[in-house]
């Protein structure tokens, strides 16, 4: 998987391959290419929105960790 791809550039480029498929203008030969680099795509972006979940409930539950502690305390 290409790490150094950012959730935006791996959209944007997925974005571009739909609209070739839609216009039609894709050759069937290009057309095998074009859905395996789609995959490839949805599999960056599905592993960043993963981090960025996860992240987020950490960050969460830090917080609930944290409000507890200040409600304990008073």
């Amino acid at each position: 998987m290409e790490n150094n791809y950012t959730y935006k550039d791996a959209f944007d480029e997925l974005q571009e391959i739909v609209s070739d498929i839609e216009s039609g203008d894709v050759a069937v030969d290009e057309l095998t290419e074009k859905i395996s680099r789609a995959t490839l795509l949805l599999g960056i972006c599905k592993a960043k929105l993963t981090a960025s979940e996860e992240e987020v409930e950490k960050l969460l539950k830090k917080l609930e960790k944290e409000d507890s502690k200040n409600q304990e305390s008073e």
